[in-house]
């Protein structure tokens, strides 16, 4: 898929907007790569890093309507490999690809015509822009997908129905719940993933155009080493205060140290909805508690009966996920792109 810069080439206003709808005639073997890169890359990122969101869904099920002390994340890998064998950390990697491949590729695919179409609505292409282009494309694409969530969340935490397949899954879910079931969770999931999706792809995009401080800063953003939905003013400002606050210099051990800290952010920011997100698609383990109405609802539900902390269950294992799968993501769908004879991000 073309970019949607400004010709320069074209002094007046209409002959660019002229330029950029040429460049926008496209073929459906284009739309095929766009969206196929994107999804692919997502995918090979969901296969490398699901054991740590196998982990983080077991972590957030932890005392459901208790106090207690939690379980680590490697207590229980631990105790996951000795009573469930190493093949339980891939529990549900059928419908995490699938959904990788749709989510992925909606998710990726539908921010640059998004964006174009800002531009060509407002006549602007700004940092704003971005956001919203963001936000949008990882909603929609997150509505679209959350049957495929809700059945991969179903399998990781229940071993056993691995042996039936997901499709079966899927049946006992409508046979026993409803339809309606599959879309179990999907506001928080909506909330979280335009939040990601609208700082991740607006980071990613603005800070391969704008050198903030310095150069060697513009590279590291570029080559996208920050965790997930970290903005780049974010990371501009952890430098900044790491550089008059410690005695550590402008590199490497400065830039890792403020991704560190910038990871930590957004995990304290995300975590919650996420935790939320999953209490909600496993709603079957908590009819204990009573149905929880809504995203809101069970948050209270959650602060009330397991403490204000219940809500970061699974926080180091999503954390620990954020930059891995972002690295890879964003290096392999660059390079697929280029493969297939596609302009970069």
């Amino acid at each position: 898929m073309v970019g949607t810069s400004p010709s320069d080439s074209s002094p007046l206003p209409g002959s660019a907007r002229q330029d950029k709808s040429q460049k926008w005639r496209v073929s459906p073997l284009d739309v095929a790569y766009h969206f196929g890169t994107s999804g692919l890359s997502v995918a090979v990122a969901t296969g490398v890093t699901h054991p740590l969101d196998v982990l983080k869904v077991r972590l957030q099920m932890q005392l459901v309507g208790q106090r207690g002390q939690l379980t680590g994340m490697g207590q229980v890998f631990i105790q996951v490999l000795k009573n469930e064998g190493p093949r339980s950390l891939y529990l549900g990697m059928t419908p995490a690809l699938t959904r990788s491949l749709l989510y992925g590729g909606l998710r990726l695919g539908l921010y640059e015509p998004s964006k174009y179409v800002c531009d060509q609505a407002f006549g602007s292409s700004n940092i704003f822009v971005k956001i919203a282009s963001g936000a949008f494309s990882g909603a929609i694409a997150t509505a679209m997908t959350n049957p495929v969530e809700v059945i991969k969340v179903r399998l990781q935490m229940n071993s056993g129905s691995t042996k039936a397949g997901p499709v079966r899954e899927m049946r006992k879910i409508v046979s026993e719940e409803g339809v309606k079931a599959l879309w179990k969770g999907v506001g928080p999931a909506m909330a979280r993933a335009a939040a990601l999706t609208a700082s991740q792809l607006a980071t990613y995009d603005e800070s391969k155009r704008v050198k903030l401080c310095h150069p060697i800063l513009y590279l590291d953003l570029s080559r996208n080493n920050l965790p997930l939905f970290i903005n780049q003013f974010m990371f501009w400002l952890i430098v900044q205060i790491l550089r008059r606050l410690t005695p550590l210099e402008e590199g490497f051990n400065l830039h890792l140290s403020s991704s560190i800290v910038a990871g930590m952010v957004s995990t304290l920011m995300t975590a919650p909805m996420d935790m939320v997100k999953t209490r909600l698609m496993l709603q079957r383990e908590s009819e204990t508690l009573g149905r929880y109405k809504n995203g809101f609802h069970c948050a209270y539900q959650v602060i009330r009966t397991e403490g204000f902390r219940a809500l970061y269950k699974g926080g180091f294992a999503i954390f620990a996920r954020l930059g891995p799968q972002t690295t890879i993501t964003f290096v392999l769908c660059e390079k697929l792109r280029e493969v297939t004879g596609l302009k970069a991000l």
